[in-house]
């Protein structure tokens, strides 16, 4: 399938992820094979490619239990409530609704965005999240959150500012389609560390996405991988390479004129696998750089 028509029926998570593959999904997709029975997303973050899988089953697996009660809760309610629910919420704490009401009557236009306006209810949101965990208030962040992302400290407490848009018309569609794709498809949510993914589930005809939070990268929610993460995970790697399990790994070989010496000694190691090299750079992201060889790679082993 040509890449214009691959990009039209692919969905944008309303999660905006650091390291996010949405923009990737294009080049991706025609790496992956085409007789998937199950395909498990590993560290699904956003969900961005496992939520456009083509399998059988799917399965979104994440080891941060927020984020996967959030999307449990988008697969199991009505939609309708689920929206009513965003609403009563944006409601109950007088954040802004411009989708109803328009940038004026906030006396504030889109240039400048509505931080200033929802910096105070977003505040006294996120201090109610933080302490009761309900994953709608959590939801309602993430949309008036800087850059729609998530993130938490070592508390578990979601401590991300107050950014510049609401739950706009471009924000509910994404969150329509991707309810309505969570709904429909055979899909299974996982909160499990990948050392701990009962690989029982999985055969041959099984494919696994990894895309783990990357060893070189300095972005804030990568402080927690360590080089033990590291190395259990090209482990992992190996034992599902030992099951006939198929996966494909992404990540990056250079970086910021660094090496990933772990990663390249073990590619040299096991030259049976596959080193695709991605035409992307984080051009938006804290680890952009500038050398041309910190391009995305795609480790496969098939």
């Amino acid at each position: 399938m040509p890449y214009t028509k691959l990009k039209e029926r692919f969905i944008a998570s309303p999660l905006n992820y650091v390291g996010g593959k949405y923009r990737l999904l294009t080049q991706l997709f025609p790496l992956f094979p085409k007789d998937i029975n199950i395909a498990l997303d590993l560290f699904c973050g956003g969900a961005n490619v496992g939520i456009n899988m083509n399998a059988r089953k799917i399965i979104l697996n994440d080891s941060l239990s927020e984020l996967t009660s959030l999307y449990q809760n988008l697969q199991q309610e009505n939609p309708q409530i689920i929206f009513d629910t965003i609403y009563n919420i944006i409601d109950e704490f007088k954040l802004s609704n411009t989708a109803k009401y328009g940038y004026g009557f906030y006396q504030c236009d889109s240039a400048k965005g509505l931080s200033s306006y929802n910096k105070e209810p977003f505040l006294a949101l996120r201090n109610c999240y933080n302490q009761t965990k309900n994953p709608f208030y959590l939801f309602v962040l993430i949309v008036f959150a800087f850059n729609n992302q998530i993130r938490f400290n070592a508390k578990r407490e979601f401590n991300l500012p107050c950014g510049k848009r609401d739950f706009n018309q471009n924000m509910q569609n994404k969150l329509r389609r991707f309810i309505t794709k969570l709904q429909d498809e055979n899909i299974t949510i996982f909160n499990k560390d990948f050392r701990d993914f009962p690989l029982e589930m999985l055969d041959s005809k099984s494919f696994v996405y990894i895309d783990p939070p990357y060893f070189l990268a300095t972005a804030p929610y990568n402080k927690a991988w360590g080089k033990q993460d590291e190395l259990d995970l090209l482990e992992f790697l190996r034992i599902l390479d030992s099951k006939n399990i198929r996966f494909a790994l992404s990540n990056v070989i250079f970086h910021k004129d660094r090496e990933h010496h772990i990663l390249k000694e073990w590619l040299e190691k096991h030259q049976k696998f596959k080193v695709h090299y991605l035409d992307f750079h984080y051009k938006n992201c804290n680890y952009q750089t500038k050398n041309a060889e910190s391009n995305e790679v795609l480790v496969t082993n098939y």
